[in-house]
């Protein structure tokens, strides 16, 4: 049970499992995970947008579980919120500053497991030139050979709360709510 519960972990932290005891690479797959953010607009209203464009390489070494990584990349551009107006502004000198090639970064530190199929995922993510420790809620939705592609995939859920002003993005803050509300939905495949 405790090498079923570690696994699950693993694969939370969009670590995938391996048979062999040399570190497996995964790689997240694009077209199936997103990130998903909403904010309070002045009390009357929810916006909600999203992230796409990951890239993003996992190893992850049975072994020695604390010696696995993920890094994930979205590009800042990537971000679509409905209304190409807003958009614009979100990429403006009063938030962003965003230009071609601007990254939002996430680098895992550590995992808690939490349950047979939750865990707690620490890490690193930056944006907007700022690096700040966050925790991720996460639970594992699937793990197993993917029927189409016929090799392993894993799948999972996680949400966090980010406070928006601790990157330099708190225009209109706090009448425009300054924390934001994060859901994240991953899938990731065994590299060739």
């Amino acid at each position: 049970m405790k090498t079923t519960r570690l696994a699950a972990a693993l694969i939370l932290a969009g670590l995938a499992g391996a048979a062999t005891a040399a570190p497996e690479t995964y790689l997240l797959d694009a077209s199936h995970s997103q990130v998903v953010f909403s904010y309070n607009h002045l009390g009357y209203s929810t916006t909600t947008g999203m992230f796409s464009g990951f890239e993003g390489e996992i190893l992850f070494d049975k072994e020695d579980p604390a010696a696995s990584s993920v890094t994930v990349s979205m590009p800042v551009l990537s971000m679509f919120s409905g209304w190409e107006a807003r958009e614009d502004h979100f990429f403006s000198g009063d938030f962003f500053g965003a230009k071609e090639g601007d990254m939002i970064t996430f680098v895992s530190t550590g995992i808690e497991v939490t349950g047979d199929n939750t865990a707690k995922i620490t890490g690193d993510l930056t944006m907007n030139g700022v690096t700040k420790s966050v925790v991720l809620d996460a639970v594992l939705n699937q793990m197993g050979d993917h029927p189409m592609a016929n090799k392993p995939w894993a799948g999972f859920d996680a949400t966090t709360t980010v406070v928006r002003s601790d990157f330099n993005l708190g225009m209109f803050a706090p009448y425009v709510s300054d924390e934001v509300e994060v859901r994240i939905s991953i899938e990731a495949m065994k590299a060739e």
